[in-house]
């Protein structure tokens, strides 16, 4: 998993980044109640989540969202990707030695591992700063969660088939920390913790909203330090991660590059003015064109940033049945529906811009829970009508001293037949359909 690079395009303002913790109580068998408890309860667990054995836990955790459900992707394998948000509820420092990820129904099947050497390199406090400096206690796998500290851990797991994926995950914390309430000091922990059940939601099928070739993913699935998928929000009292699934879409045009002359000159990118579609049928329930472009190459004042002009001009469509997408970065002007108006799929929305957040002109496009561009939670999609070109070489994106003004070599696409729907990954390159029928009515 693709976990670090360096990123210029900024959609939405990171607010929490990624790492991990430990927790309490020891118990010799996790799948037995610990010596005090007397009963099984669902007490603070999801709806459908299997129930745990009572357990004293001073590190307590959740999921950030309510459900999670996998997504088949252009690697060919089923992504389950989720948050948890733990916190050290004691006055005691809790330290992590693994955390696994079980099938709740056979907590013998260990799903994924992830031991203190995983995490230590991806520690970061909510504010999204590094909790541990680089040089020094990080490398040295120091992973103290002090008392009433928070922390959110990023986990991804891939399957070969979507039979492969558990009805329900439950989660093993082994450490030290404060076995009982009047701990004064860490002892030995091992116990289950933060059971979900997996959702049966099938993902979201849509339309291209772009046209022609040579489109390129940025800020894909599934980095955890990208800034999509690490910017869970802090809004409404909650944390939410509605760009899970975010997709930046930038255009690399005949020269190999995004633009053509003079990259402060916002009208020399490839991408920009290019028309914008509905990716499928809906209704229109928010609507912002008001903004002017960024000058590529710079960000907007932070202090001028607000949670209604963060993401610039955009537009949100209401999909039926719980799914909102929501495009954002539009042109000024450029905007041709209006709140209430019914669209259809491949009908044309705006022009890609660059006003908002951004440093450079691109569509950032996500599907989401309610109609809130942060306020939300993400759902997976995927596309039918796609053709994969190839990939921008990961090796020179990771190493270029210049993403945006870089030209990119292309390796050409040998995936073998991939499903459909399908969700594009991170630095793919695709060839949308052209949109012969596409109106602006």
């Amino acid at each position: 998993m693709k976990t670090h690079r360096r990123v210029l395009l900024v959609a939405i303002t990171i607010l929490a980044l990624a790492s991990a913790c430990t927790s309490s109580d020891s118990a010799s068998d996790p799948d037995e109640p610990s010596a005090t408890s007397t009963a099984a309860t669902t007490e603070g667990t999801p709806a459908g989540a299997p129930p745990l054995p009572n357990a004293f836990t001073a590190v307590i955790g959740r999921t950030v969202g309510p459900e999670m459900a996998p997504v088949y992707a252009s690697d060919g394998h089923w992504h389950l990707v989720y948050e948890l948000m733990l916190t050290n509820a004691k006055q005691v420092p809790a330290t992590i030695e693994s955390i696994e990820v079980l099938d709740a129904s056979d907590t013998g099947r260990v799903l994924k591992l992830i031991t203190a050497e995983d995490i230590s390199a991806e520690t970061f406090q909510l504010s999204g700063r590094p909790r541990l400096e680089a040089d020094s206690l990080a490398l040295a796998g120091d992973l103290v969660l002090d008392p009433n500290e928070s922390t959110v851990l990023f986990v991804e797991m891939d399957f070969d088939d979507r039979a492969d994926v558990p009805d329900a995950i439950v989660h093993r914390l082994t450490g030290m920390a404060a076995t009982n309430p009047g701990s004064s000091e860490p002892g030995p922990v091992d116990y289950l913790f933060v059971s979900m059940p997996i959702t049966e939601r099938v993902a979201a099928t849509i339309s291209p909203p772009l046209q022609g070739d040579n489109w390129v993913v940025i800020n894909g699935c599934c980095l955890a330090l990208g800034p999509h998928r690490g910017s869970i929000q802090t809004v409404n009292g909650d944390l939410f991660n509605a760009q899970r699934y975010a997709i930046d879409w930038m255009k690399i045009g005949e020269n190999g590059g995004f633009y053509d002359g003079d990259p402060a000159d916002v009208t020399n990118w490839y991408d920009y003015g290019e028309p914008v579609f509905a990716v499928a049928d809906g209704t229109v329930v928010e609507v912002l064109d008001e903004l002017e472009d960024q000058d590529p190459g710079t960000l907007p004042d932070p202090a001028s940033i607000t949670i209604e002009t963060v993401d610039g001009n955009h537009v949100i469509l209401d999909l039926g049945n719980g799914v909102y997408a929501f495009y954002a970065h539009l042109k000024l002007g450029s905007v041709a529906v209006a709140v209430g108006d019914t669209v259809t799929a491949g009908q044309q929305l705006g022009e890609l811009g660059n006003s908002g957040n951004t440093s450079g002109p691109h569509l950032h496009l996500h599907l989401m829970s309610r109609p809130s561009a942060l306020a939300a939670d993400s759902i997976p999609y995927g596309y039918d009508d796609i053709e994969f070109v190839g990939d921008v070489s990961e090796a020179q994106w990771e190493h270029t001293t210049d993403v945006l003004g870089d030209v990119w070599d292309v390796t050409p696409d040998t995936r073998p037949g991939l499903e459909r729907p399908v969700l594009p990954m991170d630095l793919n390159v695709i060839d949308f359909p052209s949109m012969s029928n596409a109106s602006t009515e």
